[in-house]
């Protein structure tokens, strides 16, 4: 009876032991996570200071060119977005250093919308500030919203391989009729609204919804010329292609009057505003934000092995 209570005793002391080396292991694991996440984010708020100082620094100087860069596709959701554009040019207008601000653009176009709010920011700033010039410059390319935003400008620059124009608007789609008869997909669609299928891909298409589509269409296609007219004025020489939507080279868009010159935007903050020093007041990802991006990333990845069962994946 000794000997088995003896190895009750133990057997239970063992249990304990075990236990109490499971919950220190637990507790070290936590420990260390805190530990990590805490330098975290006093890594991330000492690389925003940094950043912040840098921003800073940047607007000391003296008399300077501000440059606020359009790249890529404009969209409500890319980088080149009219929240993000109309700030910046906010920010480069305000500034009591600067001596000209320059639009430079590397865009295909995008949304008409967002075009539209940066053109109208644009125009409203130039009143503001009537004594600020404003300049376009165009890179590679200067298409469509693109150019729909560089006609607000003073005057446009371009290389003389650039491509500009594209003075037109388009709504695309796809119709899956043919293949699905092929396939023997039979389409079932219920509406309330005689329109609401309206240019509905999976069905044939409506001559009525085509005509009220190119009435849109043109609508939109209407206002782009008037922007166009507003902005370039007499310098434009008008002919039936020129809002056709076709595009031309940086050389032939000057014949045409859609651009005014051949310039860089170093040329142009020098010979032009007579300001060489360049400011960048584009909007971008900063530093902070890239890591805070990262952050999280690794943050859940660590936090989910440490609490989820080993035999649990998300992927």
């Amino acid at each position: 009876m000794a000997e088995n209570g003896g190895d009750w005793e133990r057997g239970v002391i063992e249990k304990l032991a075990t236990e109490a080396i499971r919950e220190q292991r637990r507790s070290r694991r936590w420990g260390i996570f805190f530990k990590l996440l805490t330098f975290a984010y006093i890594t991330f708020f000492v690389v925003l200071a940094i950043d912040w100082r840098i921003s800073r620094d940047g607007l000391k100087g003296g008399k300077h060119t501000a440059l606020v860069d359009i790249v890529g596709v404009i969209e409500p959701r890319g980088d080149a977005n009219a929240d993000r554009i109309t700030s910046a040019l906010q920010s480069a207008f305000k500034d009591s250093n600067t001596q000209g601000v320059i639009l430079r653009i590397n865009s295909p176009g995008g949304s008409p919308v967002q075009s539209g709010i940066i053109y109208d920011e644009i125009r409203r700033l130039r009143a503001l500030y009537p004594i600020i010039p404003m300049y376009a410059v165009v890179e590679d390319m200067c298409a469509s919203g693109g150019y729909y935003i560089a006609s607000a400008a003073d005057r446009i620059y371009v290389d003389k391989a650039s491509i500009v124009g594209s003075i037109g608007v388009l709504m695309d789609g796809w119709g899956f009729t043919g293949t699905m008869e092929k396939l023997g997909v039979e389409r079932r669609l219920l509406t309330a609204g005689e329109n609401k299928a309206f240019m509905d891909p999976f069905s044939p298409v409506n001559a009525k919804h085509k005509e009220f589509a190119q009435q849109l269409l043109d609508d939109v296609h209407q206002q782009f010329i008037d922007v166009v007219k507003k902005g370039r004025g007499k310098r434009l020489k008008e002919t039936p292609e020129l809002y056709s939507g076709l595009m031309w080279t940086g050389a032939k868009s000057i014949e045409l009057g859609l651009a005014d010159g051949y310039g860089s935007l170093d040329f142009v903050a020098r010979e032009v505003i007579k300001a060489e020093d360049i400011v960048d007041f584009t909007q971008k990802e900063n530093i902070a934000e890239r890591f805070a991006k990262r952050l999280g990333a690794a943050t859940a990845s660590a936090l989910a092995k440490l609490v989820l069962p080993r035999d649990f994946s998300l992927r």
